[in-house]
């Protein structure tokens, strides 16, 4: 009997050991050496590091372009979680009700999600170019003149969000059409037997089913939209006068343009502590709603 299950214990192992080396490999090491570098004044063109201790970490905190590269992260995330969210939804509940041709609603809705960053950025790029891209000609339409779009900074992190809302709301769109799936239509049937009609099925049904799968998409978009940097640097660069420059951006043109490796790691790891008390944050209130709900 323990010889059994010595056997199986072995055997899990075996199948686990090449994930723990992936693991161990790609994260637990460079956040270890991460670490280190952040302790020192390493830079990218090698030489001798000193050990600098918090020096780096304490030039991080009274640094005013961490903070203010920090709240143009923080305003992406908050001017695109909530479209993403409510965008998702729509396309899903549209999605679920059409039955005709309904692998083409899904393809269309989903196809952008798949293109590579730099074919978005190149697409939108075109679409602001002032005059004669497409959203200048869209406002014509309604008597609106050009706009500088990559010139200005609150035009430009607006079509910075309008590019990742048509970029990567194909996912949540999946999350909520496959959770829609999985809602029996005996509810569906047993509210139509009493009088309920389409909008009093939404609010009643659809939607307080749909609560989990909106807590989880609410989460991985906030924490997707803090880690973003390839929309920013490949349409505005950070521009105009780096107004639209991420944290991420602008840990990368420290370490690898002003060669600061040690400082650039850092920041980087004052920014995971960020988003680890914002996590934190998120998980203490929502445990809060729950006892209250349970206790109410």
């Amino acid at each position: 009997m323990l010889s059994s299950a010595r056997d199986r214990t072995g055997s899990g192992v075996l199948f686990v050991l090449p994930f723990l080396a992936v693991y161990v490999l790609f994260l637990v090491v460079p956040l270890v050496m991460g670490l280190a570098a952040s302790l020192t004044d390493v830079g990218l063109t090698g030489g001798r590091a000193e050990f600098v201790g918090l020096d780096n970490f304490a030039e991080a905190l009274t640094d005013s372009a961490v903070w203010q590269s920090f709240g143009v992260t923080l305003a992406f995330t908050a001017l695109s979680a909530p479209p993403l969210i409510a965008v998702g939804l729509v396309m899903a509940l549209l999605t679920h009700r059409l039955a005709p041709a309904r692998w083409l609603w899904r393809m269309a809705f989903f196809a952008p999600y798949v293109l590579p960053s730099s074919a978005v950025a190149l697409i939108f790029v075109w679409v602001l170019q002032p005059g004669f891209g497409l959203a200048d000609g869209i406002l014509a339409w309604f008597g609106i003149g050009p706009v500088g779009w990559l010139a200005e900074t609150v035009p430009a992190m607006a079509g910075v969000v309008l590019a990742t809302v048509w970029w990567t709301v194909g996912f949540n769109f999946l999350l909520y059409l496959a959770a829609l799936q999985a809602i029996p239509d005996d509810l569906y049937e047993a509210s139509a037997l009493d009088g309920a009609g389409a909008w009093r099925q939404l609010w009643n049904i659809t939607l307080p089913m749909l609560r989990p799968t909106t807590g989880l998409i609410a989460v991985l978009q906030v924490l997707a939209s803090l880690k973003v940097f390839d929309q920013f640097y490949l349409i505005t660069n950070g521009g105009p006068v780096h107004s639209t420059r991420p944290i991420l951006q602008y840990v990368y043109e420290t370490g690898f343009t002003n060669y600061r490796i040690g400082y650039a790691s850092a920041v980087s790891y004052v920014f995971f502590a960020g988003i680890l008390l914002l996590t934190l944050a998120h998980f203490s209130i929502q445990r809060r709603r729950r006892e209250r709900g349970e206790h109410g």
